[in-house]
């Protein structure tokens, strides 16, 4: 069965465009917004065991998340995850 396919506007947001490409791999396809959004979930409970979960995440080659490091967006959204746990605002 086919993974879905992301829909959401974050694929578009120029943020994305700055981490590193990844075109292999377990996170192949995954879209870098979603992992971003999964990895802010985690470091605003600043959870200490960290598990990628990348199966489940949607796929996504549309817009600034094209072929971008899931597990970067995925930790950059751990920071900001973080740091707003703290009341520190994040751009």
């Amino acid at each position: 069965m086919p993974k879905p396919t992301c829909k959401k506007n974050h694929r578009y947001d120029d943020t994305f465009s700055e981490l590193p490409t990844d075109q292999g791999g377990d996170g192949r396809h995954v879209c870098a917004g979603c992992a971003y959004e999964a990895g802010k979930v985690s470091g605003a409970k600043r959870e200490e065991s960290m598990i990628l979960a990348f199966n489940a995440l949607p796929t996504s080659q549309a817009g600034a998340v094209r072929h971008k490091s899931p597990h970067a967006a995925w930790a950059l959204g751990y920071l900001h995850g973080v740091q707003e746990s703290y009341g520190v605002a994040t751009t």
